[in-house]
C-alpha cells in the first residue's frame, strides 16, 4: 500500500520474494587505486513513483506525474560501504556499468539515476563483530535518505547525517529509524517521516499480474551478447595498450572516452595519446560544459598531433599551442603547424648559433654554471625563448652542456 499523491494507484507493484537478479558482488576502485567489495543484495523491478515539488510555492506543493508507474530498477546493497568516498566510488561503478549496458543514461539531474541513501553508525570494533558474525544487531539504527540526485549531495548527505547521528549518541540519546531528505541549500537531513516496517507496506499479491519465467535459453542469449563491460574493460586496456590502472580507470568511466581513446590510439604512443584524451581534451569539454560524447574534435586529430610529437616535429611544448589552434576550428594539426610556422627547429647550427650567441651576452652567468649546473636551465630557457620555442630541447641541453663543459 502506498498513501502519499505521488502514486495515484494507492499502490505499488514491486517484486517482493522472487527478485528478477538475485544476489552479487560489484568491485570498486577506491580514491588511492586499491580495490574494494560491495555485494549486492538483489535487484527487483517496482513501479516508479511521480516526484513531490517543494520549491515552488512557500503555501502549495506540487506533483509532476509524467514518471508515475513506470518501470524503475531498484538495486539493493549489503552493509559493505565505510565512508562517504566509498559511497560515491560505488555509485559512479553502478552508474557506468548501466551506462555501459545501455539500461539507464546516468543522467543524476534529471532524476533517471537516484540514491536512498541508508547511513547508521556503530562502536569502534562493532562492524568487524558483523562482518564475523552477519548478527545486524552490532550495527547502529538506520536512516535512509531518499531520492539523492547527485555524486556530491551523496557525499554530503552521508557526512552530515554520520555528525548527526553521533552527537545524539554521545549525549546519550537513540537513533529513531526514519526516512529522511537531503536538503542541498541547508546542506541537512530532515525528517520526513518514520521508517516503515515490511508490516507497514502490508504487501499483497497482485492478482492481475501472471507469473513471470525465464528460460535459461533467453537468459544464455542475453549473457552471450553482452557488451564488454568496465572491469573487462579495463583490464584489456592495460594489457594490450600498456596503461597503467589509473589512465585505464580514468578512461572507462566514459564509454565514449574510452571508445575515443581506442580510436586514437591506433599505431601510436598510447600514453601520450591517453594523456591528450584525458587532460587536455576533457578539460576543454569541461570547460565548454559539454560530455565526452558530444566532442567535436575528431579521434584522428588526437592521433596526428601525438604523431607530429613523436617524429619530433613539433615539441610537446608547441603541442599545446598547436591544440589551442585545432581546438579552435583552423584546421588538422599538420595544417595548423604549416600554417603557423610551428615546426620544431632541429637544424643544430640554427641552434648553436642562438647558444653561442646567449653566452657569449652572459659571461658571467656561463662562468658560474661549472659550480652551479642547475643553471643550465636558464641557458635551456634563454634559447628556446630565442627561438620562439620551436629548438628541440633535446639538442639545446646536448649542445649547452658541451658549450659549457658539462
Amino acid at each position: 500500500n502506498y498513501f502519499y499523491p505521488d502514486l495515484p494507484t494507492g499502490y505499488q507493484i514491486s517484486q517482493l520474494f522472487y527478485p528478477i537478479v538475485g544476489e552479487g558482488v560489484v568491485e570498486v576502485e577506491a580514491e588511492d587505486g586499491s580495490f574494494f567489495n560491495v555485494g549486492i543484495e538483489r535487484l527487483h523491478l517496482e513501479q516508479d513513483a511521480g516526484k513531490l515539488i517543494h520549491d515552488l510555492s512557500p503555501t502549495e506543493s506540487f506533483v509532476d506525474l509524467n514518471r508515475a508507474g513506470t518501470a524503475l530498477m531498484e538495486i539493493v546493497s549489503r552493509p559493505d560501504i565505510r565512508s562517504p568516498e566509498e559511497a560515491v566510488a560505488y555509485v559512479k561503478k553502478i552508474r557506468t556499468i548501466l551506462m555501459y549496458l545501455g539500461t539507464c543514461d546516468g543522467d543524476m539531474e534529471k532524476g533517471n539515476l537516484r540514491a536512498d541513501v541508508n547511513v547508521s553508525v556503530c562502536r569502534p570494533g562493532q562492524y568487524e563483530k558483523f562482518k564475523a558474525t552477519g548478527d545486524f544487531s552490532h550495527l547502529g539504527t538506520r536512516c535512509e535518505i531518499k531520492n539523492v540526485n547527485s555524486f556530491r549531495f551523496i557525499s554530503q548527505a552521508i557526512n552530515y547525517e554520520a555528525r548527526r547521528q553521533i552527537e545524539i549518541l554521545e549525549d546519550g540519546g537513540k537513533i529513531d529509524q526514519e526516512t529522511r531528505l537531503y536538503d542541498p541549500t541547508a546542506g541537512e537531513t530532515r525528517s520526513m517521516r518514520s521508517k516503515e516496517e515490511a508490516m507497514d507496506y502490508r504487501y499483497f499479491p497482485d492478482p492481475d499480474l501472471l507469473p513471470l519465467e525465464l528460460e535459461q535459453a533467453w537468459i544464455d542469449d542475453i549473457r552471450a551478447s553482452l557488451p564488454e563491460l568496465p572491469d573487462e574493460k579495463r583490464r584489456r586496456l592495460m594489457s594490450q595498450y600498456g596503461l597503467s590502472q589509473y589512465d585505464a580507470v580514468v578512461l572507462i568511466s566514459d564509454q565514449a572516452k574510452a571508445d575515443y581513446f581506442e580510436e586514437a590510439a591506433k599505431g601510436r604512443d598510447a600514453k601520450l595519446v591517453s594523456n591528450w584524451v584525458t587532460n587536455e581534451v576533457s578539460a576543454r569539454l569541461t570547460a565548454d560544459g559539454k560530455e565526452f560524447s558530444e566532442n567535436p574534435l575528431p579521434a584522428a586529430h588526437v592521433a596526428q598531433l601525438v604523431e607530429l610529437i613523436e617524429t619530433n616535429v613539433i615539441s610537446s611544448k608547441i603541442a599545446k599551442e598547436v591544440f589551442d589552434h585545432v581546438w579552435n576550428g583552423e584546421g588538422s594539426p599538420a595544417e595548423v603547424v604549416e600554417k603557423h610556422g610551428l615546426k620544431q627547429v632541429t637544424d643544430t647550427g640554427a641552434i648553436e648559433k642562438a647558444v653561442d650567441e646567449i653566452i657569449a651576452a652572459n659571461p658571467d652567468k656561463a662562468a658560474a654554471v661549472a659550480e652551479k649546473p642547475q643553471a643550465l636551465g636558464w641557458f635551456v630557457g634563454q634559447v628556446m625563448k630565442a627561438t620562439g620555442g620551436k629548438a628541440n630541447p633535446a639538442a639545446v641541453n646536448d649542445i649547452l652542456k658541451a658549450k659549457l663543459g658539462l
